[in-house]
């Protein structure tokens, strides 16, 4: 994922809009780096973070009572399936 997306959360309190943020680091060259660290939040609250191990299929979530282990797991898994659009530039988070 290079570029912030939506994510619309099903819960069983109602649906939520969460906004995921990747952390890209800028490396030599021009390129960047998928840390594997997603910021999360719902308007302007921050949800905590996903992260990631190196091969993406291990995660944690450090939100506090954010949302619950279910949740999170749906999130994660939405990550993990996210294709980027064609053209998507991560010189748009900066």
């Amino acid at each position: 994922m290079i570029n912030q997306v939506g994510f619309d959360l099903l819960t069983a309190t109602g649906l939520r809009h969460i906004t995921i943020t990747p952390i890209n680091e800028p490396v030599h060259g021009g390129d960047f780096f998928a840390t594997g660290v997603y910021k999360l939040s719902e308007g302007v609250v921050g949800l905590g973070d996903i992260i990631f191990d190196l091969e993406m299929k291990e995660w944690s979530y450090n939100g506090i009572a954010e949302l619950t282990v279910e949740e999170a797991a749906d999130v994660a898994d939405f990550i993990k399936r996210y294709k980027d659009p064609p053209g998507a530039d991560p010189n748009l988070l900066q």
